[in-house]
């Protein structure tokens, strides 16, 4: 198998898998450090309420794994920002994001081949998923339909979580104020040399995603990567004044033409009516925009990481030849200076 001179960063999001969490990051490390010249293992532990953090701490010792780096958040956040967590604290030429449930590692070959022939972003399809609910697929297939009508990419095929991204990538995302929010599309849709291949291998079991929380995110997603829900308000507002004036036209017709017409209930109350209706759905899409703009300015960082431990062994670091050189000084008390020279 080639070797890739470059420097390989891997990104795990894990969360209670304290009884996996060794095999799953011993086999990563046994895969990446045969095809690269130096790789990093970075692991963001999101929340987990298990002894994950124990073992994790105890693979960063002595006796553990080399390159390894683990983030503990505070608090669970969803798998996007606990993603950019992990990237934004990445060193390597190119970043994987891994989900160790559902995508294997041993892929990674065949996509830093694609990275370093000169894709800038790599995605890797599997053609198997984990088992959800009935109703979660149902929204799930709403959500893709709307986003790919909005902003033409199909999130699911065309962006999808199992990824490599160079460095140009990761500091064009930086350059966005919500990066956390924007990493899931931005690859995709900022005119950067892309690859998509595809695999099927059976994901491990997962715990069901919940809906609630994937609808919020989907709602957030939509509003804050589109103008089209503001649109729709607008041209909501226009057929709304422009069926008002018809309806005028209307009613002086009726007026001019009917002698036995009602005096004026019915025409008040579909008045009334449809125009509550328009208001409702006006609202509706102007308050998901003031949620949105009232989480960012109130929420205030999206994670934070309450513990973070580095491998006892960094190869990278090992890799460097250090020498002391220490010179003469005079009989005084004066310190003596130090040069220390270094040598990759």
């Amino acid at each position: 198998m080639d070797v890739f001179p470059c420097f390989l960063s891997a990104v795990f999001v894990v969360r209670n898998q304290s009884a996996d969490i060794e095999k799953i990051l011993s086999e990563a490390a046994a895969v990446i450090a045969s095809i690269v010249s130096d790789y990093e293992l970075i692991v963001v532990d999101n929340a987990s309420d298990d002894d994950s953090i124990s073992v994790l701490k105890r693979l960063t010792g002595e006796n553990g794994l080399a390159n390894l780096q683990v983030y503990a958040l505070t608090k669970e956040v969803d798998a996007d920002t606990a993603s950019w967590v992990g990237l934004e604290h990445a060193l390597g030429d190119f970043v994987a994001v891994i989900d160790p449930l559902a995508d294997d590692i041993r892929f990674i070959p065949e996509m830093l081949d694609q990275a370093v022939s000169g894709a800038d972003v790599v995605f890797a399809n599997n053609a198997q998923k984990p088992a959800q609910s009935l109703a979660y697929r149902g929204a799930n297939a709403v959500f893709h339909s709307l986003y790919s009508r909005f902003n033409g990419v199909h999130l699911a095929k065309e962006a999808p979580q199992y990824r490599i991204l160079s460095k140009q990538v990761i500091n064009f995302i930086l350059r966005h104020p919500q990066p956390a929010m924007t990493y899931r599309h931005l690859p995709a849709t900022g005119g950067f040399a892309q690859a998509y291949l595809n695999y099927s291998t059976a994901p491990q079991a997962s715990r069901p995603k919940r809906l609630g929380e994937s609808i919020d995110r989907s709602m957030r997603l939509l509003v804050s990567t589109t103008r089209a829900p503001m649109r729709l308000v607008t041209s909501l507002s226009l057929f709304g004044a422009m069926a008002n004036l018809l309806y005028c036209v209307y009613v002086l017709a009726v007026g001019v033409l009917k002698t036995d017409v009602a005096p004026g209930w019915i025409s008040v109350s579909l008045q009334q009516s449809g125009m509550f209706f328009l208001i409702s759905l006006v609202l509706l899409v102007l308050g998901e925009y003031i949620l949105n703009m009232a989480s960012l300015s109130n929420e205030g960082p999206p994670y934070h990481v309450a513990q973070e431990f580095t491998s006892a062994h960094m190869t990278r670091l090992e890799k460097l030849n250090i020498e002391e050189v220490v010179s003469d000084s005079d009989e005084t008390n004066t310190p003596k200076p130090q040069t220390i020279e270094r040598v990759s």
